[in-house]
């Protein structure tokens, strides 16, 4: 089953103290490149973030992002500076002793004082974040997965279709060429016989100027070799367990090369209109096929 790059995914999970929420989108790429967008106190998990994607995802170019929602509140401490207090007390006792003044040193004011109190993150359990993220990750990666495979059904449908156009245009080329060197053996017949009048033909000598060409004009190798990187194309859409789309690339590329071989060996309208043909049924195929994984 072929898979197409592009695709789109997105779902939630949850642990106790937050939801996260995981989208991916793909586009086509040589490569598999893999880009995680999240809040950079979780950066720890980006890897873990990284493999599960690529549990999918062989080939392409994709975007992760992790939107993080805390549900209890929980995500900052109060750190107390006992140290600190303890000075800031002695100090403004010293200061109340030194000067005679009876002053009592409220709660309030030492706890408003610089860094006695101050917020910091809460600290978090790091393998409970990589676990929620991960489950979310392969839940986005699912639907993602399943949407690449509904559309590489329709492209595989689009290839399979193009490819009986080729075989059609091909067993045309198959059945014209053989012709055309008939008909050249006649047209050499006939203006022999137009230049030389009453006197003999050399029949034998027609025969082996027929027989050069027809070997010059032959496409049978060409035809061959096309036909088997079809049947490779269809085997490769139809079995393969794997990711195809490089090997797609190649054979789209000895296809082409086949069909312009045997464009430059036509000597016939018909077959240069086949090969126009199935050229312009290539290059469709090979627009496609980027599309795959």
């Amino acid at each position: 089953m072929i898979k197409s790059m592009t695709g789109y995914g997105r779902s939630e999970a949850s642990d106790s103290r937050r939801k996260i929420t995981a989208e991916i989108r793909s586009v086509n790429h040589r490569y598999c490149d893999i880009s995680v967008h999240m809040p950079r106190k979780y950066s720890f998990a980006e890897e873990a973030v990284k493999t599960a994607v690529k549990q999918t995802v062989k080939r392409g170019k994709v975007d992760v992002s992790l939107s993080i929602e805390n549900m209890t509140g929980a995500d900052v401490d109060i750190q107390l500076n006992e140290a600190l207090a303890d000075r800031y007390y002695q100090r403004l006792k010293e200061l109340s002793e030194r000067y005679g003044m009876d002053s009592t040193v409220s709660l309030e004011y030492l706890s408003s004082l610089p860094d006695v109190l101050k917020t910091v993150p809460a600290a978090e359990d790091e393998e409970e974040i990589i676990r929620t993220m991960t489950e979310a990750v392969a839940a986005a990666g699912a639907v993602h997965d399943e949407m690449r495979r509904a559309e590489g059904r329709n492209i595989s449908e689009d290839l399979l279709m193009r490819a009986s156009l080729i075989l059609d245009k091909i067993g045309i080329v198959e059945k014209r060429s053989p012709e055309t060197a008939r008909e050249y053996c006649e047209k050499l017949r006939e203006r022999m016989t137009e230049l030389l009048g009453d006197a003999s033909v050399n029949e034998e000598r027609i025969l082996q100027e027929a027989a050069v060409f027809a070997d010059k004009i032959s496409v049978t190798e060409e035809t061959v070799r096309l036909r088997s990187h079809i049947r490779q194309m269809e085997q490769f859409l139809r079995e393969s367990p794997e990711p195809v789309g490089k090997k797609l690339d190649f054979l789209v590329q000895e296809m082409n090369r086949e069909a312009n071989t045997i464009g430059s060996k036509a000597n016939d309208i018909e077959i240069t209109r086949c090969v126009l043909d199935i050229k312009s049924e290539v290059e469709k195929i090979r627009e496609q096929v980027q599309n795959i994984e």
